[in-house]
């Protein structure tokens, strides 16, 4: 490496379309002859992190990251981007050895903002109006040695739901163009990618000309050489039929829908600005899992929202185990500093939000380890990722985590397995020959 070139590392917090991003931001620099990207536990010239602002803990772990990379490695240089630098971008700017703060409107051309401002002049803050334009994005043509490959089709929010800071933090609904979506779908497939995560804030609405979401999906069909196309977290109300549809066929689309639910008592979900009462929330689920043999299901759940009493916690909490529901990510309420509910009445003490988030976190198992029994004797396909000891480790289409043991080379091979057995929220199978 010349004296010249910079070390630089990327760490992500939060959403997959956070992941999405950085992918690209790390694309963008190794392409550049300027920079070399190290991990980010190595001792590097820069730190870029890109934040996440949905909770107070997203908060709380930029800080912690900032401090850590301080005490270990005194002359770096620090870059905050994000969903964060956005909406805190004063507080950010005093943290130690944070040289750049850059907004959602600007992350993606870090390449250029590091490159116009030496470290050693004050923090450069650059947090601009979110514009409401369709957007273009640079081309992947590999996601650094991962199986599975991220696309980001659609940014921003306009449901403003009362938690939720997302449309101060990312601006309003806007879509990518969709040329640009398949010229990124087609050179990832190319470079190997065999399975592609479709990913967005509120992706369902994605709208760019007259191309919708299943537009996407169809176009994203028609790649020879992509055998697999999954859908991120999704709002069930922006979801057609037609997906159910593609899914019970066995077309490209995976067997797996994330649709967050976020409370089971119809007055919280009224408060929450939710566009749903939860007997629509059922409705559709029951169709998915009707319609879609071995489809997998999951759902987002916030708990101690204001307002949610022992009765609309148990009321959730009942309704939960009688959904088709396979696993929960279960989060606690966090007041944010723009989000409308900071307002409301009724806030729930730290000890029952942990009370309640156990209780859930533990159905979430039960209901997982129920999924992973119904399958087992039966031969699924697998995507080899890794290997770790022993064992290579996949994904099942339906999300589900199995291990085989092989001394083959396996990795980015989409091969069938027979499940034996349940272990630790993993299945161990038999490869087939």
């Amino acid at each position: 490496m010349k004296p010249s070139h910079k070390t630089i590392s990327f760490y992500t917090l939060g959403c997959r379309l956070n992941q999405s991003e950085t992918e690209i931001l790390e694309q963008i620099f190794s392409a550049s002859p300027h920079y070399q990207i190290k991990s980010f536990d190595e001792p590097c010239d820069i730190y870029v992190i890109n934040t996440c602002t949905v909770t107070e803990k997203s908060d709380l772990d930029t800080r912690k990251l900032v401090h850590k990379i301080s005490r270990l490695n005194p002359q770096a240089k620090i870059a905050l981007i994000g969903c964060q630098s956005q909406t805190q971008k004063e507080k950010l700017a005093k943290f130690p050895h944070v040289h750049w703060v850059v907004g959602n409107e600007k992350k993606m051309d870090l390449l250029t903002i590091l490159k116009g401002q030496p470290a050693e002049q004050p923090v450069n803050i650059i947090t601009p109006t979110i514009l409401k334009n369709d957007f273009s994005l640079p081309i992947s043509d590999s996601m650094h040695g991962r199986t599975r490959a991220h696309i980001k089709i659609q940014d921003g929010c306009n449901f403003f739901c009362s938690y939720c800071e997302v449309p101060y933090a990312r601006g309003r609904a806007r879509s990518r163009v969709f040329d640009n979506i398949l010229k990124e779908a087609d050179s990832l497939v190319k470079a190997g990618h065999k399975e592609i995560i479709i990913t967005g804030i509120n992706a369902g609405t994605y709208h760019q000309n007259n191309y919708k979401f299943i537009d996407v999906i169809n176009a994203l069909e028609q790649i020879s050489g992509l055998e697999r196309i999954r859908i991120s977290s999704i709002e069930f109300t922006t979801i057609p039929e037609e997906i159910l549809r593609k899914m019970a066929a066995q077309s490209k689309l995976c067997r797996f829908l994330h649709v967050p639910l976020q409370s089971g008592a119809d007055p919280i979900l009224k408060s929450m600005n939710r566009k749903y009462t939860f007997k629509e929330y059922n409705s559709f689920l029951q169709k998915a899992y009707a319609m879609v043999p071995g489809i997998c299901l999951g759902t987002d759940i916030i708990v101690g929202f204001p307002g949610e009493t022992d009765k609309y916690f148990i009321q959730t909490a009942d309704r939960l185990k009688k959904l088709p529901i396979h696993y929960l990510h279960v989060f606690s309420y966090s007041k944010r500093p723009f989000a409308k509910s900071r307002l409301l009445s009724g806030e729930n003490p730290l000890s029952t939000i942990q009370k309640r988030s156990q209780i859930l976190r533990e159905l979430s198992k039960e209901k997982r380890a129920t999924f992973h029994h119904s399958l087992i004797g039966s031969t699924q396909n697998v995507l080899f990722e890794q290997k770790k000891g022993d064992y290579w480790f996949g994904f099942t289409d339906n999300y589900v985590r199995v291990k085989v043991s092989s001394n083959l080379q396996l990795s980015n091979q989409i091969l069938p397995v027979k499940l034996e057995k349940e272990f630790d929220q993993i299945i161990l199978g038999k490869l087939l020959n």
